[in-house]
């Protein structure tokens, strides 16, 4: 189905639906963000970049399906057309899409081609994937340093007027990786999704790490494809020809449900 055209401009006001809240990054310009990226009211693909939820206050911390308004401008250094500069600081919400909407909203955004989704100039898609394998690999040594350096370093920052991070105080050990097909032929890939690092962590509170591994192998290998799940990709901004999963979106038949 053919998507109508938002206006062009370099810059502006608009209202998106958020379907995608990635695991938060530390880098050295922005510090702790959130990539986010959802449909905006012409169903067109949005990625919005740096959200700094560590700032934000509690009545803007915006959920996934809710209805985001806020300023934005086009980036200087990504290339990518649905990636939009957002002043976190403009973020209001202004709804939330109501379950039984949720299904039609995204029916005519559901792709089974990454290459064709590359061809026609899209850098975001909704991906219907036969998924072969969920696997569950220990980071490297190296790697969990490094980002156990970072958080330290985050988790250290003295400054009575800026909440905590909400980066856990611990980096995941793990990595969670799906191997799937598509109409491109098979690949792999390593969920970015917020909610699946976040379940680990508190999946590992509630039972131990051994029962969190076996629980999540279980659910998101298991219970997840069989209900219906659909993976929110977006290529790399440095790599455009490499595809991510940055989110895990559950569709029934007509129904969107947690993925819990």
């Amino acid at each position: 189905m053919e998507l109508q055209s938002a206006p062009t401009l370099s810059s502006g006001t608009t209202e998106a639906i958020v379907l995608i809240k990635a695991a938060p990054v530390i880098g050295i310009k922005n510090g702790e963000t959130v990539c986010c990226a959802g449909v905006d009211l012409y169903g067109n693909w949005l990625r919005l970049y740096p959200v700094s939820f560590r700032v934000l206050e509690d009545g803007k911390r915006f959920k996934r399906w809710d209805k985001v308004r806020f300023d934005w401008r086009l980036p200087r250094n990504d290339s990518r057309g649905e990636s939009r500069h957002v002043n976190s600081q403009t973020l209001s919400i202004h709804g939330h899409v109501k379950t039984s909407e949720r299904r039609p909203l995204l029916d005519r955004h559901i792709v089974t081609s990454l290459d064709a989704e590359l061809e026609a100039g899209r850098s975001l898609a909704l991906l219907q994937p036969e998924i072969l394998d969920f696997k569950i690999v220990p980071k490297p040594p190296e790697k969990l340093a490094m980002q156990q350096a970072k958080i330290d370093a985050l988790h250290n920052q003295e400054d009575m007027f800026i909440p905590k991070p909400i980066v856990p105080a611990k980096a995941c050990p793990y990595e969670f990786r799906y191997v799937y097909r598509t109409d491109d032929g098979d690949r792999k890939g390593t969920c970015q999704d917020w909610e699946t690092e976040a379940t680990y962590f508190k999946w590992s509170n509630e039972y131990g790490e051994q029962s969190a591994l076996e629980r999540m192998a279980i659910q998101f290998g298991e219970v997840l494809p069989k209900r219906g799940l659909y993976f929110a990709m977006g290529t790399h901004s440095m790599y455009p020809e490499t595809w991510l999963i940055n989110g895990l979106i559950q569709l029934k038949p007509s129904e969107q449900a947690s993925l819990f």
